[in-house]
């Protein structure tokens, strides 16, 4: 790798991974020599920019474009410009698309630009008093352009510029500010770009002074109940993602609507890109039903009006929503409209606030690089049926629990494991959430024998993620011994996380799901007790277990035969005996231990004499594995036109009549 190619993934990374200056995997960086420009392909994201994801484009062949007489139709010249940019790719078997940008990056002579959206200079660009806060705080240092439409117009209008300012300063300008856009800083070293920027921040702050901490605030239980309805009211083909916030410095502008029309119209091409034109206000916030009163007659209104159902909702007093397809695209909704809402208040430092005009909003809504990077966004939607679906898994941090938990997350679910043991519990989710793949895990300490613990659990997971699709309840204990050993508070308390803690997870979970049916009658939700052969028939000197069991079946049909009306599937899944798991093979306390000690299995000498008088018993002559209850667990979910069962996971140990 050449050193300045490392130089330019270190700052490219620097800058995108702080929220300041980069949000929702914008900006643009690029380094050239004589010969070549390598500049961040689109749809990488510079947090996480490799080598491998820059393009490599050859300049002589990309000066064609400046040279070159192109169609007036907007649409048609776009179209020719894009084929002479790949026509410059070095090597176009990569299929990487490279950053409509690039012309620009190359018309400058300095070797590294950095072009990003920074907040408080965007809060300077999108005053009214821009051009001449730029003259007052940079000088002749700074190019100021007035606002262009992105593409081949603006590149023409800066290779104009940037020649008038070579004839008057005799060297290229190292910053341009973009009016209601951003930045572009270059520099022959990463060293002086950084410093380019800290000396813009600093202006800056001399203008305006310090910004305030921003506090969040806390959680508006009452949207508990109105989440989930919301979700479905903004869902078509499938339900959407929710993501909320609510902190000192936004909720300034949602006290009413007159402070919200501030916040009501786009600033950035950003902002069109990621959160469209136009956004609800809900003036109705103490209740549920009246925040869902209000939004069943404002969506079919808003939807009529603007062709598309908002993808940001401000619910007065309560917070901002974010509704979009996956995790991802809605955590980059909320980002970069919070953003504006922090551009729009440092721009009322500077004189007020100037809006894009409607033409402007029009053309970035309908230009193809942008309906890419939307489409980029959304990419493998349809692909999967369990696409950003909500789950919960309770006792998720370790044996099946964890199998469920990790095999749903590689099938681009959020997942919330629910665990007691908070240390293994969070490793296990930063685990999960070290990959890039679109969707989040989320670790919340709870304990299924307390009713109020997975109250809270559900509600949690509700203002995560807006919603619940799916809950695994796995959670379970077993204390073998038989009555001449089991004391009645073990009993109890065995009874109380088997049996008490399926109640509580289908009472608090099924809450939820009735909610989003009355807004949408034909979505199915489930609701799986991860039970156990040992439901199916009993065990010798095992029976605070195996009554426990047996009582959830009892449950999943009772459970099953109440919620059918709103389409949530209630079913059991029995597996054999898990012998991989701490369960079974712990050597303190695992159940080959407690057995063999108890006297269980008789005649048995050592723990593998116990795990062959077990396997002995399976048919197919092996213990469960996960990937068994698995198979399982999706085909409940898959199907229908099942519910009330208990489905064996056994290998024939036990067979239904």
């Amino acid at each position: 790798m050449k050193p300045e190619i490392a130089d330019l993934i270190e700052i490219s990374k620097y800058y995108g991974n702080n929220k300041d200056f980069v949000i929702a995997g914008g900006g643009n960086t690029s380094f050239k020599d004589g010969q070549t420009i390598w500049i961040k392909a689109s749809g990488q994201a510079l947090a996480t920019l490799s080598e491998d994801g820059l393009v490599a484009l050859d300049r002589e062949k990309l000066r064609l474009i400046s040279e070159k007489q192109y169609s007036n139709d907007s649409s048609l010249r776009e179209e020719q410009v894009k084929t002479d940019l790949f026509n410059s790719i070095i090597d176009k078997s990569r299929n990487k698309r490279p950053s409509v940008e690039t012309s620009l990056h190359d018309l400058i002579r300095y070797k590294f630009v950095v072009h990003l959206h920074p907040t408080l200079i965007n809060g300077i660009l999108c005053s009214r008093n821009a051009k001449n806060l730029v003259k007052q705080l940079f000088g002749e240092k700074a190019l100021f352009v007035p606002y262009t439409d992105p593409g081949y117009t603006l590149f023409k209008k800066l290779e104009s510029e940037i020649i008038k300012y070579r004839a008057d300063s005799l060297n290229d300008p190292q910053i341009i500010l973009l009016e209601n856009h951003g930045s572009f800083v270059s520099a022959d070293s990463c060293t002086e770009v950084k410093k380019i920027y800290e000396d813009i921040l600093s202006a800056i702050y001399g203008h305006i002074g310090q910004t305030e901490e921003i506090e969040e605030l806390e959680y508006n239980s009452v949207l508990t109940n109105a989440l989930p309805a919301l979700r479905m009211l903004l869902s078509e083909d499938r339900p959407k993602v929710i993501r909320y916030r609510h902190n000192s410095l936004i909720s300034k502008y949602y006290k009413s609507e007159a402070e919200f029309h501030k916040i009501s119209r786009p600033l950035t091409p950003d902002i069109i890109v990621y959160c469209k034109t136009r956004y609800l206000y809900i003036e109705q916030s103490s209740t549920a039903e009246k925040i869902l009163d209000s939004a069943r007659t404002q969506l079919p209104r808003f939807l009529n009006e603007y062709g598309f159902l908002p993808k940001i909702i401000v619910i007065k007093n309560a917070g901002i929503l974010a509704a979009d397809e996956s995790v991802a695209s809605a955590d980059a909704v909320l980002d970069v409209y919070e953003d504006m809402i922090k551009i729009c208040h440092y721009s009322s430092l500077c004189g007020g606030t100037k809006t894009l005009t409607p033409d402007q909003t029009e053309f970035i809504d309908k230009w193809e690089v942008e309906n890419y990077r939307r489409k980029v966004s959304t990419a493998g939607i349809k692909s999967n049926r369990m696409f950003q679906k909500i789950a919960i898994v309770t006792g998720g941090a370790q044996g099946f629990g964890a199998g469920i938990a990790e095999a749903l997350f590689g099938m681009k679910v959020n997942v919330v494991v629910a665990d007691l043991n908070e240390k293994t519990g969070k490793s296990f989710v930063d685990g999960l959430n070290s990959s890039s793949s679109g969707n989040k895990a989320l670790f919340i300490h709870s304990d299924v024998s307390d009713a109020e613990s997975v109250r809270k659990l559900v509600e949690n997971t509700v203002s995560a993620f807006g919603g619940l699709d799916l809950m695994v309840s796995n959670a379970g204990v077993l204390k073998a011994g038989g009555l001449d050993e089991m004391d009645p508070a073990t009993f109890s308390k065995t009874t109380e996380i088997n049996y008490n803690g399926y109640f509580y997870c289908a009472k608090y979970a099924s809450e939820i799901m009735i909610i989003q049916n009355r807004e949408k009658p034909e979505y199915f939700s489930d609701i799986i007790q991860i039970n156990s052969k040992s439901g199916l028939r009993g065990s010798n000197r095992n029976f605070a277990y195996a009554g426990g069991k047996f009582g959830g079946i009892g449950l999943t049909q009772s459970f099953a035969l109440e919620l059918a009306p709103f389409r949530i599937k209630v079913n059991s899944i029995c597996p054999g005996n898990f012998y991989e798991g701490q369960l079974w093979s712990d050597p303190q306390k695992g159940l080959f231990v407690q057995y063999l000690k108890t006297g269980k299995v008789p005649g048995a000498k050592t723990i593998e004499d116990v795990r062959k008088h077990y396997e002995k018993q399976v048919p197919l002559k092996r213990g469960c594995r996960l990937e068994d209850v698995v198979k399982a667990l999706l085909y409940i979910i898959d199907q229908e036109y099942e519910t009330g069962q208990a489905v064996p996971v056994t290998g024939g140990q036990v067979m239904l009549g």
